[in-house]
Formats: C-alpha cells, sequence, structure tokens
C-alpha cells in the first residue's frame, strides 16, 4: 500500500491487490482513490504469506469501477495478475477465451492474460508461471507490463515487458517490482531495468531474467540516490518537466490499438456508425484553453482530408451565441479532464439541439466522454503539471486520427493514403525524442530573458495556434505578459508594439509544404527586427533562408506541414519552463490555476 501509494500520480481512478493467505487467492479492489482501498483493508485485515501484488489504475478498457479494477483472476481464483498498457488483440483474443468456456466478469483487456494464463498453465501441467507468461506473450499484441501471482507456487512473482516500464528492486531476502522505483525506494535503492520483451522471476532471494525464448539475458544493474519525492518526477524537479520528456512515449500511446489487421483505422470508442458519420456536413470544435489551441489545428487538418466545413469556439462562449446545430452537426469536445464545466454544458447543450457528440478526452470514466455519442481517448497518463504539455500532444493525435478516421468512412481517402499518414504519425515520437535532445539553446535563451517584461509570438498556418499557445505557457508559468498574432496581421496594426529589445518568437512555415507562407514570414521577421525586436526564430532543419534574420535559431525537425506543430510546440514548453524556473515559480502549481476548471 505505501507503494501504491507512491505511484498514485500514475493513476488514481482505482486500485487493488492480491495476496496470498493461508494457501489461498484473495484480492480487494476498489474504484476511486487509494483511500478507499486502504478503507475496505482495514475493515477486512487479513496476514499474507509473503508475496502480493498491487496496481493502481489509469482505466483504458473499460469505466472506473469495483469490478474493472485489477488485479484480475481466473475463472479458478488460482491466478492474479495485473496490467499496465494496452493489448490490441484482446477482443479477438476474448472471443476465442469465451468460446472455450471462459466467463469474463470485467470489460478490460486485462482479463483476457488472466484467463490465457490459467490456460497456459494447464495446457503446460508442470506448474511453471514463468514459462507459461512467455508462452502467452508471443500471443499479445500492444504494449505491456504484466504482472502475475499463482497459488501453485507461493513464493513466485512473475512479470513481463512490452514497451512499458517495469524495474526490479533488489533487497536482502526481499525483492520488489515496480513500473516506477518510487514505489521500492523505501525498502531499497538497488535497481534492475528489464528490458524489450523480457520476462522477470522474483523469489525472495533470487530474481532470473530471461527472454520471450526462455534465454537468459544480461541486465543493467543500478543504485538509486534520489529521495522519495525526487523518485515520483523520475529524476526531474518537477512533475512538469518530466511530462515534457514522457511526450514521445505519451504520442505512441495514443496511436496503439488504432490501427486493423487490414491497415483501416478502428476508432473502437467512436461508437458512431459510419453511416451516421457520412450524414455529418458541418463540424464543431469546442474546448477551452490549451485543448482550444489543439481544436484551431484540427480545423486545417480535418477541413484539408475531409472537406467538411468546420468551426472551433471557445467552449464558454459557445451556447450563448445561439448557435446553428442539427442533426448533420457533429461536436468534437476536447477536454483533458472530461470535466472542464464550460465544455461539459456546452456538450449538454449540443445534445439538446440534437447534434451528435464525439469526444477527446484523457480520463477514461470522466463526465464530458459519458455524455458524449462516442469518444477517443488519448492515452497520456496522469498529467501531474497544471499546464498542459503531454496531453497537448496527444490531443492533436487524437484529433488527426479522427480527420482521418472520417475522411476514411466518407470515402475521400483511399486505404494507402491513410495509410501514409499514419506511417508519418507513427514517426512523430522518434521527432519529439530529437526535439527534446536539441533543446539545451531554448534553455539558455529562456534564462537570459527572465528580465522581460513581455513575449511576443508570430506564426501563421498552423503555425498561428502553435504561437498561441506558446503565449498561452509563458502566462500561465511565468505570470507575464505574453501575445500572439496571426503574422499577416503584423501591419494591421500590432506591429505598433514593436520597440527595441522586445523578444519575438516567429515560428516558420514549411519551407516545402507552405512556401508561398514561408517567403511572407521571413519577410515578417525581417520587418520586425528593422525595427529592433530580438527575433527567436522556431524554423526545420537545414532553412538558411532564415538563418541572416534569426537573432536565435531553434531548430526543429522537417515534417509535414500539418504535424508540423507536433514538433513546434516543445520548444515552447522548454522555454516557458525554464523562464518560470528561472524567476523561481513553481512550474507545477501555477498561481491561481488548477487542473480541471470544474465551475462555469
Amino acid at each position: 500500500m505505501g507503494g501504491l501509494a507512491r505511484l498514485e500520480y500514475r493513476g488514481y481512478d482505482s486500485a487493488g491487490v492480491a495476496v496470498l493467505n493461508n494457501g489461498k487467492l484473495e484480492t480487494e479492489k476498489r474504484a476511486g482513490k487509494l483511500a478507499n482501498l486502504r478503507s475496505a483493508l482495514e475493515n477486512r485485515p487479513r496476514s499474507a504469506d509473503g508475496i502480493g501484488i498491487g496496481h493502481t489504475r489509469w482505466a483504458t478498457h473499460g469505466a472506473p469501477n469495483d469490478v474493472n479494477a485489477h488485479p484480475h483472476v481466473d475463472n479458478h481464483n488460482r491466478v492474479a495478475v495485473i496490467h499496465n498498457g494496452i493489448i490490441e488483440n484482446f477482443a479477438s483474443l476474448r472471443l476465442e477465451l469465451e468460446e472455450r468456456g471462459c466467463k469474463f466478469l470485467s470489460e478490460t483487456d486485462t482479463e483476457v492474460a488472466s484467463h490465457l494464463l490459467s490456460e497456459e498453465l494447464k495446457d503446460r501441467g508442470d506448474g511453471d508461471l514463468a514459462a507459461a507468461m512467455r508462452g502467452i506473450c508471443h500471443r499479445l499484441e500492444g504494449a505491456f507490463t504484466l504482472v502475475a501471482m499463482s497459488v501453485d507456487d507461493p513464493e513466485l512473482v512473475v512479470a513481463a515487458r512490452r514497451n512499458s516500464p517495469l524495474v526490479v528492486g533488489r533487497g536482502k531476502g526481499e525483492n520488489f517490482l515496480a513500473s516506477d522505483v518510487a514505489a521500492f525506494i523505501a525498502h531499497t535503492r538497488d535497481a534492475i531495468e528489464l528490458g524489450q520483451d523480457q520476462v522477470v522471476e522474483l523469489r525472495p532471494d533470487s530474481v532470473t531474467v530471461t527472454d520471450y525464448d526462455g534465454t537468459p539475458v544480461p541486465v543493467r544493474e543500478y543504485h538509486v540516490d534520489w529521495d522519495a519525492s525526487a523518485a515520483e518526477k523520475g529524476g526531474y524537479d518537477y512533475f512538469m518537466l518530466k511530462e515534457i520528456a514522457e511526450q514521445p512515449r505519451a504520442v505512441a500511446d495514443t496511436l496503439l490499438g488504432r490501427v486493423a489487421v487490414d491497415g483501416t483505422l478502428t476508432l473502437d470508442e467512436m461508437r458512431l456508425a459510419p453511416e451516421e458519420l457520412r450524414d455529418i456536413n458541418k463540424i464543431v470544435i469546442i474546448a477551452c484553453g490549451t485543448s482550444y489551441h489543439a481544436g484551431l489545428i484540427a480545423k486545417y487538418a480535418i477541413e484539408h482530408w475531409c472537406r467538411i466545413p468546420c468551426e472551433v469556439e471557445v467552449a464558454s462562449e459557445f451556447r450563448y451565441r445561439d448557435p446553428i446545430l442539427d442533426r448533420q452537426t457533429m461536436v468534437i469536445a476536447i477536454s483533458q479532464s472530461g470535466e472542464s464545466m464550460d465544455t461539459l454544458m456546452a456538450v449538454r447543450y449540443a445534445r439538446e439541439q440534437r447534434a451528435r457528440v464525439l469526444a477527446i478526452c484523457n480520463v477514461n470514466g470522466s463526465t464530458i466522454p459519458r455524455e458524449s455519442d462516442g469518444v477517443l481517448y488519448t492515452h497520456a497518463g496522469p498529467e501531474v503539471g497544471v499546464a498542459a504539455t503531454k496531453t497537448f500532444l496527444t490531443q492533436l493525435i487524437a484529433c488527426y486520427l479522427v480527420g482521418l478516421y472520417l475522411a476514411q468512412v466518407r470515402n475521400l481517402k483511399f486505404g494507402d493514403e491513410v495509410n501514409a499518414v499514419i506511417e508519418q504519425l507513427s514517426g512523430m515520437p522518434e521527432q519529439v525524442e530529437r526535439v527534446l535532445s536539441m533543446m539545451e539553446p531554448m534553455r539558455d535563451l529562456a534564462r537570459s530573458l527572465s528580465g522581460a517584461n513581455t513575449v511576443l509570438f508570430l506564426g501563421r498556418h498552423v503555425g498561428y495556434p502553435v504561437a498561441m499557445e506558446g503565449a498561452l505557457k509563458l502566462k500561465e508559468l511565468a505570470y507575464m505578459h505574453a501575445e500572439a498574432f496571426a503574422a499577416g496581421e503584423l501591419k494591421h496594426g500590432s506591429i505598433a508594439l514593436i520597440e527595441e529589445g522586445v523578444p519575438v518568437v516567429v515560428v516558420v512555415p514549411s519551407r516545402e509544404g507552405r512556401s508561398v507562407l514561408h517567403d511572407k514570414i521571413v519577410s515578417n521577421i525581417q520587418e520586425i527586427r528593422a525595427r529592433g525586436a530580438r527575433t527567436i526564430v522556431i524554423a526545420e532543419e537545414g532553412d538558411e533562408k532564415v538563418r541572416p534574420y534569426a537573432d536565435t535559431l531553434i531548430e526543429i525537425p522537417a515534417v509535414p506541414t500539418l504535424l508540423q506543430p507536433i514538433v513546434a510546440t516543445v520548444p515552447m514548453q522548454v522555454f516557458a519552463s525554464e523562464l518560470a524556473l528561472a524567476k523561481g515559480n513553481d512550474v507545477d502549481q501555477p498561481r491561481n490555476l488548477a487542473k480541471s476548471v470544474t465551475v462555469e
């Protein structure tokens, strides 16, 4: 329970434990915060034989309730399993198991693993839990960390890893497994990092690691010198810095499970039939704050791919202007928490007008998805920092997926065209990783500007919402005046703000994809530089045309035009967080702000 408390920042919609007690498997599971589980355990005290597994859940498949909470057991109550990640082929595996007589209690993909493991043990007949785990891993697709225990071997815990974190803690006469060293740092600081596609067998006095074929593999041992608080943050000083660094994985996780065997997009949570989507003749996106900026970027992609008129509204203004909605309108509500009151009230209004409503949300089972006709969940995981970072990038990915799916069902894009964009999206985690490795100049710049009174931002096309997001981050974190303009509007008034030394961040469009706009924004840079501005230019690698006019040039990878916001936003996040830190601000909990705005 102490370990789960230190991991609660990773998931807090339900929690559960399984222990062996006098040779019997006992589980306790509760929806909601960890305190609910703790109360249940206090009301039913028990002893344990020495091994146990526990889990705090961030729901992906199935609502956050007692039944869907982990651990999951087999029909004979002999095997218990917990799981992080997504098993992409769980639906076909579940059907196969049901045909063989397995009874499912939950809606989760995880329960498939418990039944598979039980069946594998029965088929083997030797009680070798590790061998059974290796056997089922060959059948599972997706990203997962699985941990299992069995009544047949009361001194063994087995775990497997693929594309999801898992570490071992080495103690004296005791050993630990966790998704993060924070869980066991009170007991040991000696750790082993598990590699990709590896299985570990944990006993009180031994740790054995093999690959999925059973071949022993070398392990990397290390000593953790962080304290418990730093361990929760992965060694970072603030959760926000950790969450910025987690973005490559968050983007990859949001793409998981979206492509069917035949290569077509499949959005299981959509719940809107293709014929309903073909009936849509207008899309309205509603959102607040950072989510609104994601919506502005989505408009470019949806109109380009789907040829459907798309409006983007600030949710708090939406229902007060008497918008024109009907059954052929689809309203897309974007909310990280799924509880933003302005967006929720806008959703309710849209449904009253008979519009179809699709939610894009990060929190499974929250109010907005429950009250919508369909939902596309982002899989960013919990975001502790108040200022959105990884949730923004995953919202962009979700918006792109919605646009592509609409184009697919409306027969506006062929399978190979959809696959081409999906392939580009699949390359984005690597590109974000590259951007993060190139950010030291941006950090140096931010520290040098800690005394500035204002920073202006310019952008064109999809770069304009990126500029707006950059300005918002600076307001949220550094408590300073920041404003974004469409670069073409400069000469219509805003150029009057340019004076000697004022920093101006410019997001430059792609040279290839938007060459006309590229040339125009280079002219804008020249205009403001001639009037004394300090130009901070974010441009593609190899863009020599902007170099002579940039006081500071921040390079990003060249990617397709519509996807540029995924890489162009990251420098904005780094800039704002570093400038705020230089001012001595708390970047996790900025003043006057809350993570979820639950009042209008």
